[in-house]
């Protein structure tokens, strides 16, 4: 396992640029939802251009399920873009080309003499940016598929919210507490 990319653990709160060189701190992308981070090996590989792509219909899924996805490439804003189109992604993509997470994190592909490609990482977080799990795609295969993350997610947001089974008699008593002044309480 990486330093730092570790189940239970925080991860830290990074601050880089999109490909336009707006600043971003990974805390603000993620709000109060659960986020699918992905440290990408580099605009280069034609893997991760192929993993990128196969996010796209994830992506549907996770912008009504309060779920932000972000990738992070250890490339200039320039190839950060060129990826960004090439897949046709509309989520955030950020630049990590001074390789400040590269380095904190400890996941230099050492296996690649020509460029400062990261070994790919996919990390699922909780609210707090708390690191609820890490596949390491170094391989293709140990990518994780959209339908990976989904049962990932779907098991995350079941420990988180109280209503992710509305039918139950706990849900039931905290909505009755929530609405006892009159009130009905904004649903998300």
């Amino acid at each position: 396992m990486s330093k730092g990319l570790t189940p239970g653990a925080t991860l830290p709160d990074f601050e880089l640029p999109d490909e336009n060189g707006d600043l971003h701190r990974l805390s603000e992308l993620q709000g109060d939802d659960a986020m699918v981070l992905m440290l990408g090996r580099g605009e280069h590989c034609p893997r991760e251009r192929q993993h990128q792509r196969e996010m796209l219909r994830f992506y549907e899924w996770a912008s009504v399920a309060f779920t932000q996805l972000v990738t992070v490439l250890p490339n200039d804003l320039h190839d950060v873009f060129k990826m960004k189109i090439a897949t046709g992604a509309h989520w955030t993509y950020l630049a990590d080309n001074e390789l400040q997470m590269q380095q904190a994190l400890d996941i230099r592909e050492y296996t690649d003499p020509i460029h400062d490609a990261n070994v790919p990482h996919t990390v699922v977080l909780s609210p707090g940016l708390k690191i609820e799990s890490v596949y390491v795609g170094y391989w293709f295969w140990g990518r994780p598929s959209p339908y990976k993350l989904w049962d990932d997610l779907g098991d995350l947001l079941q420990r988180l919210e109280p209503d992710f089974d509305p039918t139950t008699a706990r849900a039931k008593a905290a909505w009755k507490k929530q609405t006892a002044n009159g009130k009905v309480p904004a649903h998300r």
